[in-house]
């Protein structure tokens, strides 16, 4: 379905405009059977008022459960030397490259060095986290979708000159953008449970705050499973949802459910602190947003509907990012 891949994957900054935004594309994928992940993202970032200072940026994660270790890296770029497509999925940022049919580049952080050259395919259509009516407006001011889910990638990461051979690894190219990033939030996806390697779970909990006062959290899923896509994720439904996420202790975890019309999903997303790896993310009205972020968490999926037998899912490869304030929670911030 290129042209909805193209409609979802185009840019929506404005460069000339006072208005602060964010804008993400980023990769992601997991090896099928060690616990070793991989996360790339180009990035535009504009601090609202001050568009004169808008730069591109360049992230990537190698996540190593085998060796216990994460290696992360961030280089910024100025806005001169990026291109940002509006009517498809064409970006540049410095000589970083992405496209519908792969990501070329190079990023050099403070301590790391990450290169790639990967190409991938997709045959599903973009999935949307949310209405599709809600990413035209001005609410909510942070907005997420899967460009390509289950894609296959291929090819290679380089991590501090120690290639990766990346050989049919299943993931997502995905796309966020906004003028404020979210105030809460927990975000998850699998690409692939256990012996249902096409299902695809996408899902989210968030709070937003107005002045003094915080929503209740908001979780909305979207699950793909044998041939059906459940969507539980309109506003009135993410309310009634429950989403309760624990972090700071030995174990991060992630308790959600929704129900609708007898149709129950019940989740329970987790891993080690030492799984996740800390993000600084600028917010484009001011201040930074803490992001704790793993690529190699577990996930168990329960699927209830009316008539037929409860699907019980389990995963080792799913992402599992956190948005916080907090500062107990015992991650590093590395980048």
């Amino acid at each position: 379905m290129p042209v909805d891949r193209d409609r979802w994957n185009a840019c929506r900054f404005d460069p000339t405009s006072g208005v602060g935004h964010y804008e993400s594309y980023f990769q992601r994928a997991n090896h099928p059977t060690r616990p070793l992940a991989w996360w790339v993202r180009y990035t535009v970032f504009c601090p609202k008022g001050q568009p004169e200072r808008a730069v591109g940026e360049l992230w990537a994660i190698w996540f190593d459960g085998e060796r216990g270790t994460i290696t992360a890296a961030k280089q910024v770029v100025p806005w001169h030397d990026c291109a940002f497509a509006r009517d498809r999925l064409d970006v540049r940022v410095g000589a970083a490259t992405l496209d519908d049919r792969g990501l070329r580049g190079a990023a050099t952080g403070a301590a790391h060095s990450f290169a790639w050259e990967l190409a991938y395919t997709s045959p599903e259509p973009p999935l949307l986290l949310m209405p599709a009516n809600l990413y035209a407006g001005g609410f909510p001011k942070a907005k997420a979708l899967v460009g390509s889910p289950n894609a296959a990638f291929t090819g290679t990461i380089t991590v501090d000159g120690e290639a990766h051979t990346i050989d049919g690894w299943v993931g997502s190219q995905c796309h966020n953008w906004g003028s404020r990033h979210t105030d809460r939030y927990a975000w998850g996806q699998v690409a692939g449970f256990d012996g249902a390697p096409d299902s695809f779970f996408e899902c989210a909990t968030a709070r937003l705050k107005f002045g003094p006062l915080w929503t209740p959290p908001m979780t909305l899923m979207v699950l793909r499973v044998e041939g059906e896509q459940i969507a539980l994720n309109s506003l009135v439904q993410a309310v009634r949802a429950s989403g309760r996420v624990t972090i700071g202790g030995p174990e991060f975890a992630w308790e959600l459910r929704s129900r609708r019309a007898g149709v129950e999903v019940e989740a329970r997303i987790f891993a080690p602190r030492e799984a996740f790896v800390g993000l600084a993310y600028g917010n484009p009205p001011g201040g930074v947003k803490t992001c704790l972020n793993s690529k190699i968490a577990g996930c168990e999926l329960r699927l209830r509907r009316p008539g037929r037998p409860e699907l019980t899912l389990r995963s080792g490869r799913a992402a599992f990012e956190v948005l916080t304030d907090e500062t107990g929670h015992g991650v590093p911030v590395v980048a």
